[in-house]
């Protein structure tokens, strides 16, 4: 975890999350709370979400503890009981944790986590639980889309010098493995998480020769296979000079690909097709990069640009066209009976919940969001992750299998849903007639006190 340790982390919260917990326990209001994480609604521009970010989550929940740096520097806001802070000492999440598995395609109020906790623990990780699963949702989501527009050609992820941190980079690498992205040019996050890493060269190397051939000889001479950036004075003419190399090099230079960076990639590419062809060098690929995103990659093989695969950086790293979600961690349940909210807009489902996929011939047809105890048609989508703040054997899935799962189950989805455009009509999910019941129950008791 940047910053720290997953166990370092305590102090990663808002400040009114901690001046609650001090207020629960003066009120002796410990009883078991449920908690229930969802978005309100999609995006403009998306037609689903793909759940990602738990294995965080359940990390941090596992070693949550306030160190003694922490309480120190509690101390000197001098707002908190010193009852308080020594309570603080002894804090562990000891709940339980029923979750979408990572991967797993979901939709608006549908629960992605629900926290079944002592109410202080579930309190107090709000902020932290919320900050993760945004942040890695946000950009498995936008790499799901990039990848369905490449149609099955590789897409390597850039991101990383231009997200908002370096754990966005890492955990957007992360994600947009999850999704379908095959490698990253993080190495950090290669390491971290056993993604593959991949990279060709920047300009500044052609630019430190001054002289092209130069650059091209020596850089695949050290890397033979290599892919070759041909855009550093003139697209074309880098081409004719990779050509040139490859004809004329001995057996430790080759070349597997020629990179295009900038200008109409669409023309240059279907140029340096016909020059590599002519050449009788029809196994060396064209790779395109140059601030791409899903559209962009679309139109091009819309185009039938001869291109092998794609690069793509700013888009993955900071998903501009949907960069945030209408996130919410709300109480849904205490003391066994259920929470809701009467704000315009804003409702809240109470109680425990499960969420159940109905399927045909593989298909996903829709969703229905019922209460935890219902048995409805289809296939529960939450599974218990956590129990008794230890991980279960479904809350330690690995990161190609979950990759397998986001493959598998993007694919079962409509044909509509998954396009770049506007589903029409969008996924159906509904609200179960007992879920609705209970609801209504529980606001008109709202009203009532």
């Amino acid at each position: 975890m940047m910053g720290g340790r997953s166990n370092e982390l305590g102090l990663f919260t808002d400040l009114y999350e901690l001046t609650m917990l001090e207020a629960y326990l003066a009120e002796g209001m410990t009883d078991t709370a449920v908690f229930t994480l969802f978005v309100r609604r999609l995006p403009e521009h998306r037609n689903f979400l793909l759940a990602c970010g738990l294995e965080s989550v359940l990390a941090y929940l596992e070693q949550l503890q306030f160190t003694d740096e922490d309480l120190t520097y509690l101390r000197s806001l001098d707002l908190f009981s010193d009852a308080f802070l020594t309570s603080l000492r002894a804090l562990r999440f000891t709940g339980d944790v029923w979750a979408v598995p990572e991967g797993r395609p979901i939709f608006a109020n549908e629960p992605i986590l629900e926290i079944i906790a002592p109410l202080p623990q579930g309190q107090l990780v709000e902020t932290f639980v919320m900050n993760q699963v945004h942040l890695q949702m946000v950009l498995a989501s936008k790499a799901a889309r990039v990848v369905a527009a490449a149609r099955g050609r590789k897409v390597v992820e850039f991101g990383a010098r231009r997200t908002h941190g370096i754990d966005a980079a890492l955990k957007g690498a992360r994600a947009a493995y999850i999704a379908g992205v095959e490698a990253t040019s993080n190495v950090l996050a290669g390491k971290m998480y056993g993604i593959p890493v991949a990279g060709t060269m920047a300009h500044s190397y052609v630019q430190a020769h001054g002289d092209e051939r130069n650059a091209f000889r020596a850089f695949a001479r050290t890397f033979p296979g290599t892919v070759l950036l041909v855009d550093t004075y003139d697209t074309l003419e880098g081409v004719r000079r990779v050509i040139e190399l490859v004809k004329n090099a001995p057996e430790d230079v080759r070349v597997t690909a020629v990179r295009l960076d900038s200008g109409d990639l669409n023309a240059l590419a279907k140029e340096a097709r016909r020059l590599l062809d002519a050449a009788s060098l029809p196994q060396i690929g064209i790779f395109a990069s140059s601030e791409l995103d899903e559209h962009d990659i679309a139109d091009l093989l819309d185009s039938d640009a001869p291109i092998d695969g794609f690069g793509v950086g700013t888009e993955l790293g900071v998903s501009d066209d949907a960069p945030s979600l209408d996130i919410v961690y709300k109480l849904s349940e205490f003391r066994g009976e259920g929470r809701t909210k009467l704000s315009r807009d804003k409702p809240v489902l109470p109680g425990r919940k499960q969420v159940f996929r109905r399927e045909e011939a593989g298909r996903a047809t829709g969703d229905v969001i019922g209460r935890a105890e219902e048995r409805l048609e289809g296939r529960p989508l939450l599974q218990l992750v956590m129990r008794g703040g230890r991980r279960t054997s479904e809350g330690a899935t690995d990161l190609p299998s979950i990759r397998r799962r986001a493959a598998e189950e993007l694919a079962g989805l409509p044909g509509h849903v998954t396009a770049l455009e506007p589903a029409d009509p969008p996924y159906p999910v509904r609200v179960s007639a007992a879920l609705e019941q209970h609801h209504t129950r529980v606001r008109e008791a709202v009203v009532t006190k």
